[in-house]
């Protein structure tokens, strides 16, 4: 089973996931678009060496901030958000907000130059003290 939204839905989800990220998060999260796209194009899946059966719900891409070493840049990072699969791996309204916020936390993550082992650890914690 999956749900199946349209568009401006997955948008307000997105902007409340932004909305609720920790404050230092927020504050300083500077010229990224975040864009929502259907699914990963085949460029991007070769980028990253997605196999068929894989997915993917969110993807940045940019500079980190902690690799600027205060270079200023014009173009933006940007923050694509895959509706379908998100969809597809949803089964209830609750469930595709809940994965939303946790990819938009997790690719904010990533413009702060955490890496996955990082992101694991804060999510771990997280979970830890929310239970």
């Amino acid at each position: 089973m999956m749900i199946s939204v349209p568009r401006e839905v997955i948008e307000q989800i997105i902007n409340q996931a932004i909305k609720n990220l920790p404050k230092p998060y927020v504050d300083h999260l500077e010229n990224v678009a975040f864009i929502v796209e259907d699914e990963p194009s085949p460029a991007q899946r070769q980028l990253l060496k997605l196999r068929a059966d894989q997915t993917l719900f969110g993807l940045y891409e940019g500079v980190p901030l902690s690799q600027r070493h205060g270079a200023v840049k014009l173009l933006p990072d940007k923050i694509t958000i895959f509706q379908k699969p998100l969809e597809m791996a949803s089964n209830s309204i609750n469930e595709l907000t809940n994965r939303v916020s946790r990819t938009v936390w997790h690719e904010v993550a990533h413009y702060y130059g955490l890496d996955h082992k990082r992101i694991k650890e804060l999510e771990l914690k997280e979970n830890e003290s929310s239970s």
